[in-house]
C-alpha cells in the first residue's frame, strides 16, 4: 500500500526539534527527505548521546528516523553550489536559520524559486521573518515567556510563572509546518504554483491559546490563572487530592455534578443555594456556577481526601463523568503497554543493534502503507550517492571531501579508526 507523500522530495537545513519534527512528519507520510547539516559533526541532537553508542542516539534518532544524510558545508561557494544542484530535483525546501542566514549564500526562497519554480520553500523562525524581533534567538522557554503562556500557567496572580514541562511550541511549529507544507503541495498540484512559508515558534505559541487570544483580542478579556481547573470555571472541573494521589475531574455540567455528589456522598449541594445558582444549574442546558466557590470548593476537597483515586476513577467513568487519575508519562505509556486502555500506533525504528520505538505520529488513517521502519541516519551516510546520482563523479566527490565541503560515510568511519 502506497503512502501519501510518495514521490516528494524534500531538502531539509533545519535542525534540532521544530524543523526536523517537520519533516519528520512528511518522511513519515512517504516524502523523500535529504537532511543537510555540517560534515563536522553534524547537527547539534547527535550530540546529545544519553548514554547511546554512535550518533544516532534517541532524541536524534526519533525525529529523524527515515530521512537520508547529506554531509554538505551550505557556508563554502561549492557546498552551496551543490546545494542548488540538488534543489532542482526538490519539491519542499525547509531551513530553520535566523532570517536572513540562508541569503548569504543563496540558498533563500528568491534565489531557489529561480532554480525550481513551483518550490514549496518554508522558512522556521522564532519571531518570523519580519519585524524587529526577528534576528532574536529564541528557545521554547524563552517564547513562552514571551507570549503570556507561562503567566497562564500556575496559581495566582503573584505566584511563579511555570513553563509547560516540555517543549510545546517546538513541537507546535513542527506540526504546524507540516500542515502547512502539505497544502502548499496540494495547491501546487491543483494549479501549478509554489510558495513561500515563514512558520514561526511566536504564531505557534499563539495558536496553541487561541481561545484566550481570539478573546482578548474581540473582547479586552484578561488571562486568568487557573492552576489546574478546567476551562469551563466549573468548580467540580478540577484537580483534587485523593487519599492515594490526585485525581483530574471534569463535572462541568449540572447533570455530571449531580453524578459527582452521588459518588462523593454529598448530594447535599446539589439544592444548596449558598453553594450553586440553583437557577442555573436547573436549566436544561449550561454548566455548573458557583455562589460561593471557596465553598463548593472546600466540601469536594474533604469529599475527594476521603476517596482512593483509582477506584474513584473508575467510579466516575462508569458514571459518565470524565475523570483521571494522575499519571506520570512513563506510568501511562505502561498501562498502555500491558492493558487494552487505548489503542495507539506502535511505531519501531531498526536504530543500528536497538530499536526505537514510537506511538506514531498522532493521528491513525486506514491506507497510509503503515510505519516506515527505517531508523535515522549516520551522519554522510547518504553523501555520496546522492552526489552521484546529481551528476557528480568520484574525482569531483573526492576533491570536495578533501576541501572538507562534504563528508562521505567512507571518510567518516576512517575518521574513527584508533
Amino acid at each position: 500500500m502506497s503512502k501519501p507523500l510518495e514521490g516528494v522530495r524534500v531538502l531539509d537545513l533545519s535542525h534540532v526539534i521544530a524543523g526536523p519534527l517537520t519533516s519528520f512528519y512528511l518522511a513519515q507520510l512517504g516524502a523523500e527527505v535529504i537532511k543537510v547539516e555540517p560534515p563536522l559533526g553534524g547537527e547539534v541532537l547527535r550530540s546529545m548521546k544519553d548514554g547511546v553508542n554512535g550518533d544516532t542516539p534517541t532524541g536524534f534518532s526519533t525525529l529523524n528516523a527515515g530521512k537520508q544524510s547529506l554531509a554538505l558545508d551550505i557556508r563554502t561557494q561549492e557546498g552551496a553550489d551543490v546545494l542548488r544542484t540538488l534543489a532542482a530535483s526538490a519539491d519542499v525546501f525547509i531551513e530553520n536559520f535566523r532570517p536572513g542566514v540562508v541569503a548569504r549564500y543563496g540558498l533563500d526562497y528568491a534565489h531557489i524559486k529561480k532554480i525550481k519554480e513551483d518550490i514549496v520553500y518554508c522558512s522556521i523562525s522564532g519571531f518570523g521573518q519580519h519585524g524587529a524581533w526577528a534576528q532574536r534567538g529564541a528557545y521554547d522557554h524563552v517564547v513562552q515567556a514571551l507570549t503570556g503562556m507561562m503567566m497562564m500557567s500556575g496559581e495566582g496572580d503573584d505566584g511563579p510563572p511555570i513553563k509547560v514541562g516540555f517543549p510545546v511550541i517546538d513541537v507546535a511549529v513542527g506540526m504546524l509546518g507540516a500542515l502547512s507544507i502539505v497544502s502548499a503541495l496540494h495547491r501546487r498540484s491543483r494549479e501549478g504554483v509554489g510558495q513561500y512559508i515563514d512558520a514561526s515558534m511566536i504564531q505557534a505559541s499563539i495558536m496553541l491559546m487561541y481561545p484566550n487570544a481570539c478573546a482578548s483580542l474581540s473582547d479586552g478579556t484578561p488571562t486568568r490563572r487557573v492552576g489546574n481547573r478546567g476551562y469551563t470555571g466549573s468548580p467540580a472541573a478540577d484537580t483534587y487530592r485523593c487519599a492515594d494521589g490526585w485525581l483530574a475531574v471534569a463535572a462541568n455540567t449540572p447533570a455530571q455534578f449531580r453524578k459527582l455528589t452521588v459518588a462523593l456522598n454529598i448530594e447535599d449541594l446539589c439544592t444548596d443555594a449558598r453553594a450553586l445558582d440553583l437557577a442555573a444549574f436547573n436549566l436544561p442546558n449550561g454548566f455548573v456556577v458557583p455562589n460561593d466557590r471557596d465553598y463548593v470548593v472546600s466540601r469536594l476537597q474533604r469529599a475527594f481526601a476521603e476517596h482512593n483515586a483509582t477506584h474513584l476513577e473508575e467510579k466516575l467513568t462508569r458514571a459518565g463523568v470524565p475523570a483521571a487519575r494522575v499519571r506520570k508519562l512513563e506510568e501511562f505509556l505502561q498501562e498502555v503497554d500491558e492493558t487494552d486502555c487505548v489503542r495507539l500506533p506502535d511505531y519501531r525504528f531498526c536504530q543500528g543493534e536497538r530499536e526505537v520505538r514510537t506511538r506514531g505520529i498522532g493521528f491513525s488513517v486506514d491506507q497510509d502503507g503503515g510505519p516506515t521502519d527505517a531508523g535515522a541516519p549516520s551522519l554522510g551516510q547518504d553523501t555520496r550517492t546522492l552526489l552521484m546520482n546529481a551528476g557528480l563523479d568520484e574525482t569531483r566527490i573526492a576533491e570536495l571531501e578533501r576541501a572538507g565541503v562534504v563528508r562521505t560515510q567512507t571518510r567518516l568511519a576512517e575518521s574513527l579508526l584508533p
